[in-house]
């Protein structure tokens, strides 16, 4: 019972502390609230979403080449996503002035939310240890979460496809 407890007290309570992290949530689990600033400084918190369909994806870094792939098939099929009721937010760990100089380079029509202190990813699981290039160490696991009307998650897209992102989501429906 004791290395149970023992278990269960390090991966609540410390194993996030530490940066430990993995995707637990599923279709049909409660996303998650957060408070964050957005490219313009503005708070911005999921509460403020319910009611809309939200497509709330995590990405490692404005600018590289994923990413922008990522956000550009977000751009390029905005009109659809907004017509099918989506809204659409990016979420990384760069700061608010990285993600408008990414917008404006990119003309990214949605909003990115600054997660440096990295609370969000935490709560949905997505801050983890990798390896590259033979060193390990913590970063983004690429992820989307599509969140209903009521505030529940309705689908996890772990394998994102950068390039088609968009279509991905698209093809759900």
């Amino acid at each position: 019972m004791k290395q149970v407890m023992s278990i269960f007290l390090f991966f609540v309570l410390l194993a996030p502390a530490l940066g430990y992290a993995q995707t637990t949530l599923k279709s049909g689990d409660k996303a998650p609230d957060f408070i964050s600033k957005d490219q313009d400084g503005k708070t911005v918190s999921l509460k403020q979403y319910k009611g809309k369909k939200v497509v709330l994806y995590f990405y490692p870094k404005d600018n590289s080449s994923g990413c922008t792939a990522e956000a550009c098939s977000f751009r390029d099929n905005f009109n659809e996503l907004t017509k099918q009721g989506y809204t659409i937010i990016g979420v990384s760990t760069d700061d608010e002035t990285s993600h408008k100089g990414f917008i404006e380079k990119n003309s990214l029509p949605f909003s990115l939310l600054a997660d440096v202190d990295k609370s969000i990813h935490m709560k949905y699981g997505v801050w983890s240890e990798k390896e590259r290039n033979g060193v390990m160490g913590f970063s983004t696991t690429r992820t989307t979460f599509l969140i209903d009307q009521k505030g529940m998650i309705s689908q996890v897209i772990e394998k994102v496809d950068t390039r088609n992102s968009a279509s991905q989501i698209l093809g759900l429906n």
